[in-house]
């Protein structure tokens, strides 16, 4: 039986291995990407579903965002223009984004249960109706964007639920590198190779410091 990595692709092939899949332990992660057990399903061919979610309809006016949500999107905004080599917009939007982060408020009550159920509802609902919306409208784009955010965010909805079995012990002697092309996290001494997602070389990848305690 061969079991495939539905973030990276790796492929666990029983016949050549060691140890048969179903036996490794929990604590097993992809030796690629460092995704747990969980995110492996059976090798087999794909048949495609008829079965679509409509695309979310937006309603007419534009949703008012939070500060927070405002220094987000500066700062996706500022990576889009890296990307793109304008030096001097990345700049202004950074000075944007860094001015929202200062003035917002804390969250109440936040907690990783919280942020998990954020990011079940982006898997159960967001990114299928994206892809939907994708497909709909033959925009290449825009399914290229989902397919790397969707594989994301379930490294870091698999990483979040390991935090909360293993707290501080997930951490302890690694360091957490982010691939600033798409966002993946790698909990690691050094930066992956190349990140398993988007294929940029690891100078791509940051060390994120934890933020100061009070």
């Amino acid at each position: 039986m061969k079991y495939v990595c539905t973030i990276c692709g790796y492929i666990y092939d029983d016949a050549k291995e060691a140890v048969l899949f179903p036996d490794l332990p929990e604590s097993w992660v992809c030796p690629l990407c460092g995704a747990g057990k969980s995110a492996f399903t059976t090798e087999q061919k794909t048949e495609v579903s008829e079965t679509k979610l409509s695309p979310i309809q937006a309603d007419e006016d534009m949703k008012k965002l939070s500060a927070g949500e405002f220094s987000a999107l500066c700062s996706n905004l500022a990576r889009g223009c890296e990307k793109q080599y304008k030096e001097a917009e990345a700049e202004l939007f950074h000075e944007i984004a860094d001015y929202f982060a200062e003035v917002t408020a804390p969250v109440e009550n936040a907690d990783v249960s919280e942020l998990l159920k954020l990011l079940q509802a982006d898997l159960n609902e967001g990114y299928p109706a994206l892809f939907s919306a994708a497909e709909a409208n033959a925009d290449r784009g825009t399914g290229r964007i989902c397919t790397w955010g969707e594989k994301v965010t379930k490294m870091l909805n698999m990483l979040l639920q390991r935090w909360k079995k293993e707290e501080d012990a997930l951490l302890e002697n690694s360091e957490i590198w982010v691939c600033t092309a798409c966002g993946f996290p790698y909990i690691g001494d050094t930066a992956l190779e190349l990140c398993p997602v988007c294929k940029v070389p690891a100078w791509k990848f940051e060390k994120t410091e934890g933020r100061a305690k009070a």
